[in-house]
């Protein structure tokens, strides 16, 4: 089957960022979110977002044009009847991603892959959700997508190698390198930077040192692009805490133990970025 038609389930930060790779890749997308507004300020960015592409020379005009053409947006799940790819791409909560893909299994043909954008739960339980598992797969984009080169394919215990074979080829004209993960929580890029972030939390948590020296250290230190304490925030404290809180779920094991500081910031409001405040402040 060739590859044409993909739909985008949530027309947040990663479902519009994932509908604009994809668009400027030629396939023609399906951006669906419950709301009518989150749509339309999800299009708004990504016109933003090539705007700063053609700033920098990358893009032309009539690429931005013809990529915003490929486009389209909808409330309604019947409009993913022809798509050949669906791509989940909503808030990492297990229970509404079942029901959302269940939503989607029943509206798309038996052959439509299926994948969940998720950075931490099961590809196994996901596809065990709905029909013909065999089709389900991850596909962890990393935020921003149109920035980041990196997609983490995970495949279920029920994934065939053609729908394994088909997220390779989505990648490779995405112009992504793609890595293949097991499933296990985390896969492999989380698995490994969650755990240093969180470690990080733990000393800041104990006065060590400041936030800023902390990030610091391991930007100079170990020539990371940015600090793990900058980098909770700009992934969202929430998003961090929910990471961990399934990893501590999912191993069993006390040394994902998400950092009390950590929940008590999010239990204040204090998001990162999106709040204004986290570990840093933010105008």
């Amino acid at each position: 089957m060739h590859l044409q038609t993909i739909g985008v389930i949530g027309a947040g930060t990663m479902g519009n960022g994932i509908a604009q790779v994809c668009a400027l890749a030629g396939f023609e997308v399906t951006l669906l979110d419950i709301s009518a507004s989150a749509l339309e300020k999800a299009l708004a960015n990504v016109a933003k977002n090539l705007d700063r592409q053609i700033a920098k020379q990358t893009l032309s005009q009539a690429q931005k044009h013809l990529a915003l053409d490929k486009i389209r947006t909808s409330t309604d799940y019947a409009s993913l009847a022809d798509a050949q790819l669906v791509i989940e791409a909503a808030t990492e909560n297990l229970e509404l991603k079942l029901r959302l893909l269940q939503q989607v299994a029943t509206q798309v043909s038996s052959d439509c892959v299926i994948a969940s954008n998720t950075s931490s739960l099961s590809i196994t339980q996901l596809a065990a959700g709905v029909s013909h598992p065999e089709r389900f797969i991850g596909l962890h984009f990393f935020n921003p997508v149109p920035v980041m080169g990196l997609i983490e394919v995970i495949r279920g215990l029920q994934t065939h190698d053609a729908t394994h074979a088909m997220a390779l080829e989505m990648a490779r004209r995405l112009g992504k390198t793609a890595i293949t993960a097991g499933n296990r929580p985390g896969f492999v890029v989380n698995r490994i930077l969650v755990p240093m972030i969180n470690e990080a939390i733990l000393v800041f948590q104990e006065g060590l040192a400041s936030a800023e020296d902390i990030d610091a250290g391991m930007r100079l230190g170990c020539n990371q692009p940015i600090g793990p304490l900058a980098l909770a925030d700009l992934i969202g404290l929430d998003t961090l805490l929910a990471i961990l809180e399934a990893f501590y779920e999912g191993f069993n094991d006390s040394k994902y133990r998400p950092a009390p500081l950590l929940k008590e910031m999010v239990a204040a409001g204090y998001l990162g970025r999106k709040s204004g405040r986290g570990f840093h402040a933010y105008g």
